[in-house]
């Protein structure tokens, strides 16, 4: 994205619309911080200017395009078909299969609006899942291991690591027994990392399997869960474990 400086007169009503602040006013006109922008055009899209002074400038390489496809909600993630952050979670879960008995899901969504992240980040989180011994999502689930040059250490691309997003989701699948292992590898690099995160535990409904799941959170300190979503499959699961 750039401002047409030109016909910029500095009253900058558009600096509140970026959600991660990268809109500056200087020397009485808006700029955009190349590093900081995350291409998500909601400046362009809303029309905030009231003259008219952004554009999008051409995604010419793949880092802009991946930035821009995951931060714009209205782009589709082209190899997984999903619009948004191109993944389904586990919303279809009892179509896909994708977490089943004797194993957690692990969702993690990285940034949000109005903080963002930097993929330098997402590799730490990524790198601490690898080290307990997870199962990334395919890379045609999910769009940030379509980027990892190595998916059994977490490593991603080394050309995108400065890129900033609004948010990309971490999704795994983790052994039962290694639960606790995760949860305290996500407490320790929670402490190392510049942006937020949000954690989802995806499990298949038992009784069992819920109990080691509060059991697991209150070993390492972590409080349980209040609020969640429940697919209930309306009977017509697609998948039978």
């Amino acid at each position: 994205m750039r401002i047409k400086t030109e016909n910029c007169v500095g009253c900058g009503i558009c600096l509140d619309y970026c959600p991660v602040g990268a809109i500056k006013l200087r020397d009485g006109k808006a700029h955009i911080a190349p590093d900081e922008c995350t291409e998500c055009w909601v400046c362009f899209r809303n029309k905030v200017c009231p003259n008219g002074c952004f554009e999008p400038t051409p995604l010419e390489t793949y880092p802009a395009v991946f930035k821009h496809v995951l931060s714009d909600p209205t782009e589709t993630y082209q190899d997984t078909g999903v619009p948004g952050r191109g993944t389904e979670e586990a919303k279809t879960n009892d179509v896909t299969g994708r977490y089943r008995p004797g194993f957690y899901g692990i969702c993690i969504d990285v940034g949000r609006p109005g903080i963002g992240t930097y993929l330098r980040d997402v590799q730490k989180i990524t790198q601490a899942l690898a080290k307990v011994g997870v199962v990334f999502a395919s890379p045609e689930e999910n769009p940030l291991s379509a980027i990892m040059t190595d998916p059994t250490s977490g490593r991603l691309r080394d050309d995108l690591l400065d890129t900033r997003v609004l948010s990309i989701i971490v999704e795994a699948l983790c052994p039962k027994e290694k639960l606790p292992a995760v949860l305290e590898a996500l407490k320790q690099v929670a402490k190392e990392i510049d942006t937020v995160f949000s954690l989802g535990i995806v499990s298949v409904w038992d009784e069992g399997q819920n109990r080691y799941l509060f059991e697991s959170l209150a070993k390492v300190g972590l409080p349980q869960p209040t609020r969640g979503k429940v697919n209930v499959g309306l009977g017509r699961p697609l998948v039978r474990f």
